[in-house]
């Protein structure tokens, strides 16, 4: 194996540990999945009066456009998200986040850093993970 080939593995390694982590603590402290999570975050960084159509949101959050919109039908139906007809084009669906989808974005964000720190910090100890966690840092 190739050493780009097993750098490429432990960052798998390392993004699976860590998004294990956040789902669990997500899921128990907010009912949150980390898709779900992701979902919040990314309508809610919506510019105002812009719109991401929903392939671009599926992108965002690396998911299919069918599951994708099965998402955002789940979160709809909880209150955390509301669709709304464009305007300008009645064809056209905008995806917001409602009130309460922003309480719970707002309350479940610090717990979401905290579980990233904690598990990034235990990374920090595996020379594999080591010089992936320093470079996540380096970025900010």
């Amino acid at each position: 194996m190739t050493a780009l080939a097993q750098h490429w593995c432990a960052l798998s390694v390392l993004h699976e540990r860590i998004a294990d982590r956040i789902g669990r603590r997500l899921e128990t402290d907010h009912g949150l999945s980390v898709r779900e999570f992701s979902l919040l975050t990314v309508l809610d960084r919506q510019a105002e009066g812009r719109h991401l159509q929903m392939r671009q949101v599926a992108d965002a959050i690396v998911l299919s456009q069918s599951a994708t919109t099965r998402l955002v039908t789940r979160m709809e139906d909880r209150g955390l998200l509301a669709r709304t007809i464009c305007k300008d084009d009645r064809r056209g669906i905008y995806t917001d986040v409602t009130g309460e989808g922003r309480a719970l974005l707002a309350a479940a964000t610090p717990t979401h850093d905290a579980a990233l720190r904690e598990a990034l910090d235990e990374a920090r100890g595996n020379p594999d993970f080591k010089p992936l966690v320093e470079a996540l840092e380096r970025l900010g």
